[in-house]
């Protein structure tokens, strides 16, 4: 770096402009764009962030829907299509995908992230990463961390404590990391624990780089750094877009309060990820039908079907089907904000069935539709079937605001219950972004298939799957409860006075509910198809665990088997662990296996400030929900063999149960000295053995601090008889 000026070198760490890097000798600029399911390239003259005029790019389904899929090959093909469209766009960086955790329904950017679960996060989002990355277009893995809320995003401080961190907040971003290596991470605008993102170095360096290994470039979310020293200081390379303050960085050195081997480090990730992307693919112009094609593909295998009663679905040949509801002559395909991508083309529903009767039933805007919901009503009077389109206008999520409420516009309930008066099959097809309460209305239907956001080819797909050109094969990644007051962050969501405290902790979705028994609409995995399967001689072990599932209906289907692992303690009820989608023709039988691995069994230990399998008996569960579990096994593991350290603060339970602790404190007291009562010895295992010196047991200060020393000697570390909590943490 000593042929580089110190200004150029600042300049480096900062933008060009609002989707491009700065330029230098040898260095050429990087261009990046918005990205997570669709390219939004700006045009020449468009608006300062492109919003609503960029190039146009195929727009596949939003995360939300994707998730749904369950199915990382497709998640890695839609990466690929999207860095195939990047490349040809001329662009270096994909901005996305997102993974934060879906904490509350009424996050208004839950269209953008995967699921409520870190594991099935995780394996999208590194699935995504994987086939982005396949033709040298970089990634950038967001938000970085804990940003699971849009009100006051830009300042709110996440309260959260570090075992929750690590066990819901941080895994998938973990695994991207460790498993598909993307070249960037974003970090996020909010602060975690107080400090911001962009500034916080246990977060940038510490976690991300130290722990995971993470060696690409850390760019921060736009508008997301308050201080650009303390942001290089922590870890922060890239700031985006430019705010003219390169002088901040150059002034810092100067004056010894930067080292300025951090900034030369931050350029050299900068140099690095030019490196990387250089060899990108080089395409003159992508093949708009196939893409088109793949997001109709994914459309199909992400909508999920909640109700089918009778089996009213597939519709029949020769029925007398109407089509109700504006949504499905006017869709909702993608969510607001910065994701908005303009499509290479948009198929609608309506049109993709053939053009049946059709009523609008309800404006869009919400607003008095005079005559709307009577013509609706009078043409599904004359028909058998009435598919009727609901859900969440464009208006009502988005990209920074969080929704008040999860129900539907009262106008579309009403509607729907009119038109089940005079109909005897109602089929409701929803559109939305984050989920929507059914549990007013679902008695009013025959059939819900939830459609989230589809992308451009949306519409055909909902077509294949209400006349079984295809099945449907969706299942849900996020709990439907029953009621807004019933999710488990409620209370806390989103906070006041810039703080959110995550007062829940780990139990985040089905964790909560199923821990709990909480009565839901649809719990977590849920998802029917045209066919049943059957599931038989489960065989688990610790190394892995393998199920027979069998196709016993009569149709080619998809099945989602889901593996959870169930442990006692202070622990969820059970936890996702693995999942496969398998296809299967009639009467077909596959044998599906699950790798299991130490962390599999881990728990995140505060007190040794790592990973920690304890010794014991949990249970396995192989199912195609997360309350349809069809087999259990129980297994044994010996732990990890981890044996903590004690101190005067250590509980006497604690000292008894330590397989050497135990041995010195029996030889150490008094013959008679443990209480005959049961109520009163279950109170002295828990108080603390320096608390004792007064209780005349033989435990004075002298003989306890005799005690820690023997037991530091044993284990070759330090005696430390002073006073002390007894537990030593970091803070995240």
């Amino acid at each position: 770096m000593t042929d580089r000026t110190l200004e150029e070198k600042a300049s480096l760490t900062s933008g060009s402009g609002t989707w491009h890097t700065t330029a230098a000798a040898g260095v050429p600029a990087l261009t990046l764009a918005d990205g997570p399911h669709g390219l939004r390239v700006q045009r020449r003259s468009g608006d300062a962030l492109g919003l609503h005029d960029s190039v146009p790019a195929t727009c596949f389904p939003p995360a939300v829907a994707l998730g749904s899929s369950w199915n990382p090959r497709l998640a890695r093909e839609v990466g690929a299509a999207l860095a195939r469209e990047a490349a040809a766009l001329g662009v270096n960086v994909l901005l996305g995908p997102g993974v934060n955790i879906k904490r509350s329904p009424l996050c208004g950017r839950n269209f953008e992230y995967f699921s409520e679960d870190p594991h099935l996060t995780g394996v999208m989002g590194a699935a995504m990463v994987t086939g982005i990355q396949s033709l040298g277009v970089g990634a950038s893995l967001k938000h970085f961390a804990v940003n699971n809320q849009e009100t006051d995003r830009m300042r709110v401080s996440a309260e959260v404590d570090e075992r929750t961190l690590r066990e819901i907040y941080l895994p998938a971003f973990e695994h991207i990391v460790r498993e598909a290596r993307p070249y960037t991470v974003m970090c996020s605008y909010n602060r975690v624990n107080g400090v911001y993102a962009s500034q916080h170095r246990w977060l940038l360096t510490e976690v991300l780089r130290a722990e995971w290994g993470f060696d690409g470039l850390v760019v921060s979310d736009w508008g997301a750094v308050n201080d650009r020293v303390a942001a290089l200081a922590a870890g922060l390379d890239l700031e985006m877009p430019p705010t003219g303050t390169d002088e901040q960085i150059t002034e810092a050195v100067r004056a010894g309060r930067l080292e300025e081997k951090i900034l030369d480090q931050a350029v050299t990730r900068l140099i690095q990820l030019v490196r990387r992307t250089e060899g990108r693919a080089r395409f003159d112009g992508w093949d708009a039908e196939a893409h088109h094609e793949l997001a109709r593909e994914a459309a199909r295998q992400s909508a999920v079907l909640l109700k089918n009663d009778g089996g009213v679905l597939p519709l029949r040949p020769g029925r007398r089907v109407c089509v109700l509801g504006e949504l499905a002559r006017t869709p909702r395909y993608q969510g607001g904000g910065s994701s908005h991508v303009t499509p290479t083309r948009l198929e609608n529903a309506w049109q993709a069935l053939g053009e049946p009767p059709f009523a609008a039933g309800y404006r869009l805007d919400g607003g008095p539709g005079a005559g709307l919901r009577e013509e609706a009503v009078a043409l599904a009077a004359g028909s058998e079937v009435a598919l009727v389109f609901l859900g969440l206008p464009e208006h009502a999520e988005s990209e920074g605001f969080d929704r008040t409420t999860i129900d539907l516009p009262a106008d579309q309930v009403s509607l729907l219950r009119a038109v089940a008066d005079v109909c005897e099959e109602v089929v409701v097809v929803l559109s939305n972004g984050g989920v929507v309460s059914v549990a007013e209305w679902r008695d009013s239907a025959t059939a819900i298939l939830e459609g989230w956001l589809l992308g451009q080819a949306g519409g055909a797909a909902i077509a294949d799957l209400l006349t079984g050109v295809c099945g449907p094969s969706g299942r849900l990644t996020e709990t439907i409860p029953l009621r807004l007051a019933d999710v488990p962050s409620h209370l806390h969501f989103p906070g006041s006075d810039g703080v959110v405290v995550y007062g829940e902790g780990r139990y985040v979705g089905y964790r909560h509910y199923d821990t709990l028994d909480v009565e839901v609409a649809y719990p977590f995995g849920h998802g029917l198809t045209y066919s049943r399967f059957d599931y038989s001689d489960l065989q688990a072990a610790l190394d892995g665990v393998e199920v027979t599932v069998t196709n016993a209906g009569d149709r080619f289907a998809q099945e989602v088997v889901q593996l959870y692992l169930a442990f006692d303690g202070d622990r969820p009820r059970h936890e996702l662990r693995g999942f496969a989608k398998v296809s299967l023709e009639p009467g077909e039988s596959e044998r599906v296996r699950f790798a299991l691995t130490e962390r599999d069994l881990a728990r995140w230990s505060v007190r040794r400030h790592g990973w920690q399998v304890d010794p014991g008996t949990f249970t396995v569960e192989v199912g195609a929900s997360s309350r349809d579990i069809r087999l259990r096994a129980e297994l044994t593991t010996p732990g990890d063999g981890y044996v903590g350290t004690l101190s005067r603060m250590s509980t006497l339970g604690e000292w008894l149960a330590h397989p050497r602790g135990g041995e010195v404190l029996r030889a150490a007291l008094k013959p008679g000295a443990a209480p005959a009562d049961p109520a009163l010895m279950r109170l002295a295992l828990g108080v603390p053995l320096a608390k004792f010196a007064t209780f005349g047991v033989g435990l004075s200060t002298e003989v306890v601090d005799a005690l820690v020393a023997a037991l530091a000697q044993d284990s070759g570390t330090d005696a430390a008889p002073a006073p002390d909590t007894g537990a030593v943490t970091a803070t995240p």
